[in-house]
């Protein structure tokens, strides 16, 4: 998988953002799409708290390592997987958590079967799709474009 890639789409998706900001859940957040846990130097700053670009990447690189990670639990055929077919699933999984993801159960069948129409129709034919947008509509069409095995 291309980390470089993969950066730039979430940066893309998420945004950028170099302070503390509250979330469209009004969660305190910042870089690329970071919650910001008890577990975080960042816990208590206020919105507007600046963030230095190296804590930014740090915060990121272990976000992204997370989804990886997740994506290899969720899907154990994680290796077979194109590796198109694996970016698209990273920036799912960064965006919406295992337990969301592991939900959708069509889906997920269509991509173990390397069926990436089907995979890329039932993506669209969730709640997920229409909350997110433009985002999942490009991952869609990503999706349902890949090279077979």
């Amino acid at each position: 998988m291309n980390i470089e890639r993969v950066q730039k789409q979430l940066e893309l998706d998420e945004g950028v953002e170099h302070r503390v900001y509250l979330d469209h859940l009004g969660y305190p957040t910042f870089g690329i799409g970071h919650l910001i846990t008890k577990n975080d130097p960042e816990f208590g700053d206020e919105p507007g708290t600046p963030v230095t670009p190296e804590r930014v990447a740090t915060a990121f690189a272990a976000d992204l390592a997370i989804s990886e990670n997740e994506c290899r639990v969720l899907y154990k055929f994680w290796e077979e997987l194109p590796e198109e077919a694996q970016e698209i699933l990273v920036n799912m999984m960064f965006n919406l958590g295992r337990p969301r993801l592991s939900k959708f159960k069509k889906m997920n069948l269509a991509l173990e079967m390397g069926d990436w129409k089907e995979a890329a129709m039932e993506g669209r034919d969730s709640r997920w799709y229409n909350q997110v947008g433009a985002r999942a509509e490009r991952l869609m069409v990503r999706l349902e474009n890949v090279e077979s095995w």
